[in-house]
């Protein structure tokens, strides 16, 4: 007669992780669809084009980031991600005139954003047998895609492409993700390491306007 002796510990911490990682999914999704709900209001844009916005905000990168890595994308395999997104627009019809009265609210929420889908992006890439410079690279795509493509729809210039700290905390947080591991840290510490410096990093730049170097070309310059 078998006994049934229950799940291993590795099937426990292997459910444990993917919950672990889903939570931090859904929350990003919500920082990051509400900073795509909020601008959308800004711009005067009417229900359906701001759930489209948000929505398109919280998966623009998590789906390039799969399609690159010829994963299943991961909005598509549940209806969560479209409900949350609708979750956050509700949130922010309630309470609209603090979240679009406020550029703070907007800069928490995307720093935030940002930070948890740059730890899902290096976690979905080194499960999926990647290196680490190709999950730094993942990170930065998964956090900063999304908000390309709402800048876009929405008329403005990518803050992507700005010299506003941006891509750079990606890469920096994948780089202090990379450093733990290293030294033998948990995936714990990693995950937090990785959004605690990319959260850093964006609140440094806002508060002591960090910037990169602009490229100029001086056209008017006077040839010899």
């Amino acid at each position: 007669m078998k006994r049934n002796v229950g799940p291993t510990p590795a099937c426990v911490n292997m459910n444990l992780e993917t919950t672990f990682l889903f939570v931090i999914e859904v929350v990003g999704t919500i920082a990051f669809a509400i900073s795509g709900i909020r601008l959308a209001a800004y711009k005067h844009f009417d229900i359906f084009g701001a759930y489209t916005i948000g929505l398109v905000t919280a998966t623009g990168g998590g789906t390039l980031r799969d399609v690159l890595l010829n994963l299943p994308v991961f909005w598509l395999q549940t209806p969560v991600y479209l409900a949350v997104t609708a979750i956050s627009l509700i949130i922010v019809v309630i309470f609209r005139r603090v979240l679009v009265s406020h550029d703070r609210i907007l800069f928490t929420f995307d720093a935030i954003g940002l930070a948890l889908f740059v730890v899902i992006g290096i976690q979905k890439t080194l499960a999926a047998g990647y290196p680490m410079w190709g999950a730094i690279v993942m990170g930065t795509v998964t956090g900063s895609f999304g908000g390309v493509v709402r800048d876009i729809l929405i008329n403005e210039e990518p803050l992507f492409f700005r010299k506003d700290i941006y891509a750079t905390a990606c890469v920096a947080g994948g780089v202090a993700y990379w450093i733990i591991a290293l030294f033998g840290g948990s995936e714990l510490l990693q995950q937090i390491s990785c959004a605690f410096i990319v959260i850093l990093l964006r609140v440094c730049a806002l508060k002591y306007n960090w910037a990169l170097p602009v490229l100029t070309y001086n056209i008017h310059k006077t040839r010899n």
